[in-house]
């Protein structure tokens, strides 16, 4: 996880806009557990992993979704449904939140 951690470095240091998706809970066998991080850069590369497979391509999308718009979200992975193929073997559900980073510079929501 150290390597998510640095590229957030070079991103908030860069100025370049990042996404980070974070496992927030997980119920069941899941592929990561809570804590686990992800960060998807604007071409879409990625750093980190939070499981893998088709579950991890639904985050992705979202942490697209992310970065255009910067509205943060809270993607379910559901690993216990039926499915062709085998890349939903583990059996349980992660709950998955979405963060666009501010850059410096980058004007913030005024605090209520």
């Amino acid at each position: 996880m150290n390597d998510v951690y640095d590229e957030i470095e070079r991103a908030l240091e860069s100025g370049q806009p990042l996404v980070v998706a974070t496992v927030a809970s997980s119920r069941g066998s899941t592929p990561r557990k809570p804590g686990a991080k992800m960060a998807v850069r604007p071409d879409g590369s990625l750093c980190g992993t939070i499981g893998g497979g088709c579950g991890e391509a639904e985050v992705w999308q979202a942490a697209m979704d992310t970065m255009r718009d910067g509205q943060p979200r809270l993607v379910t992975v559901d690993l216990t449904e039926d499915v062709e193929g085998e890349d939903k073997i583990c059996g349980g559900v992660l709950d998955i939140f979405v963060e666009r980073l501010l850059s410096e510079g980058e004007p913030r929501e005024p605090s209520s």
